[in-house]
């Protein structure tokens, strides 16, 4: 059993930066994939960065290109995205989660077995 907690949400001015981080306790197998995902108000969840643990392969949405970092710490068993240049659209809540069998796309919401609680992210303009 993995649990995930998130945490470094807030409120950001347009064009500034935020960290996000989720630590993963439990197990973290070499196979697994972890995620960032977002859920806007009145939106559906969609998909924004991920990262294997095994070889470090990242995946990132097209509209947080350039602009975020996902990395995970092995050691740490942390996964963290790193959030620059935000913009009122990146306003969410957003979710860690764990995919212990990777053989989907990296996008795929029904993958993924272990979700963090969520936390808001709120870009002004």
């Amino acid at each position: 059993q993995v649990q995930l907690v998130e945490s470094g949400g807030g409120l950001v001015q347009s064009g500034g930066s935020l960290s996000l981080s989720c630590v993963a306790s439990g197990v973290i197998y070499s196979s697994y994939r972890m995620a960032w995902f977002r859920q806007a108000p009145g939106k559906e969840r969609e998909f924004v960065a991920s990262v294997t643990w095994r070889n470090n392969k990242k995946e990132y949405t097209d509209s947080v290109k350039g602009r975020f970092t996902i990395f995970r710490d092995a050691a740490e068993n942390t996964v963290t995205l790193e959030m620059n240049s935000l913009k009122p659209e990146d306003t969410a809540v957003y979710y860690c989660a764990a995919d212990a069998f990777p053989d989907s796309k990296p996008e795929a919401i029904s993958a993924y077995e272990y979700w963090g609680q969520g936390t808001q992210v709120t870009v002004s303009s």
